[in-house]
């Protein structure tokens, strides 16, 4: 049968560049319903994030005009992950693709992301072939994410965001994951159904501001290290054997020293000495602090999001 395909696009704050990515996304989806490759009551899921500008006035208005189009509003802002993990779990489709609002994806594969799945994968992942067009500051920090991610070991796919295909299944799979902490792009990968990869060009942002500065770029980088792996927390374990033994080396040192009547008076060798292990110790506690506080969020069970409106639904027409 033919697919029903629901493409999810998180927006916050989207007002510049709302028009232009219903118009791409609307010719898009129109193309493969014309060719057969998608079913024609396929549609298009955009999920509010609170936004402060009139982005939800706009998706009003697109799915009062239009009925291919639905409208998630959210309650108030709960961040880019759980507003992409709110439309999953709104879309009823048969394949979902995600992309984020600022077209700095190449939406001309999602055919190709179809095909895959056509094909037998359940899993597409749309993986960047090229930052040209990013920043060179840009382009070192985004590379350099990605790597530091994987030294800590967080199984995720290089120069991957958050623009891929899940089957029905898989995307059921992912919505079972009950962890307050979400970091989808290292979860997707742990479902583990087969996968495959379309790659493309990224291009520039079509209008508007990034709405991932590098200070917003650490803290997932953080949620993804602290969600998914323990790693930290060996290093730390590691560190301090380390410093243990070098410890029980200077010890014998000193003896022999003082022994010999060597020992040179000073309290630089004692300042450097306290500093440092100052500094370790409160690097330990906020690492250590970090995941308690992970496991004190997980503890309370609370709802991940609330969802003030759906309107473009079914559930609206009955």
């Amino acid at each position: 049968m033919t697919p029903i395909l629901a493409i999810v696009v998180p927006c916050y704050n989207e007002s510049e560049v709302f028009p232009l990515c219903l118009r791409e996304l609307s010719a898009v989806m129109a193309g493969m319903v014309g060719n057969g490759l998608i079913a024609g009551n396929s549609y298009l899921l955009f999920v509010d994030d609170g936004s402060k500008d009139d982005s939800w006035a706009q998706i009003e208005a697109a799915c009062r005009g239009n009925g291919h189009v639905q409208g998630l509003k959210l309650s108030r802002n709960k961040g880019h992950q759980l507003a992409l993990l709110a439309g999953l779990a709104a879309a009823d489709a048969d394949i979902i693709v995600s992309i984020d609002a600022d077209l700095q994806d190449d939406i001309s594969v999602i055919p190709d992301m179809v095909k895959a799945y056509l094909a037998g994968s359940d899993i597409v992942y749309g993986v960047r072939g090229s930052r040209d067009a990013d920043s060179g500051f840009k382009r070192v920090t985004a590379e350099g994410f990605y790597k530091v991610m994987g030294l800590m070991g967080v199984q995720q796919v290089f120069n991957h965001a958050d623009f891929r295909l899940l089957s029905r299944r898989a995307c059921a799979a992912l919505l079972s994951y009950r962890e307050q902490n979400i970091y989808l792009r290292g979860l997707v990968p742990l479902i583990g159904f087969t996968s495959s990869c379309v790659y493309y060009d990224r291009a520039e942002r079509a209008a508007g501001e990034s709405k991932y500065p590098l200070k917003k770029m650490i803290a997932l980088a953080l949620e993804g290290i602290t969600s998914l792996t323990v790693t930290p927390l060996r290093i730390i374990a590691t560190l301090g054997l380390s410093i243990s033994a070098l410890s029980m080396v200077a010890t014998v040192y000193s003896i022999v020293m003082k022994y010999t009547g060597k020992t040179v008076e000073g309290w630089t060798s004692v300042m450097i000495a306290i500093f440092f292990m100052g500094g370790v110790q409160m690097l330990s506690l906020g690492i250590i602090g970090e995941y308690v506080g992970k496991i004190y969020m997980e503890t309370k069970g609370r709802p991940k999001f609330f969802v003030e409106k759906h309107v473009g639904s079914l559930r609206d027409a009955s």
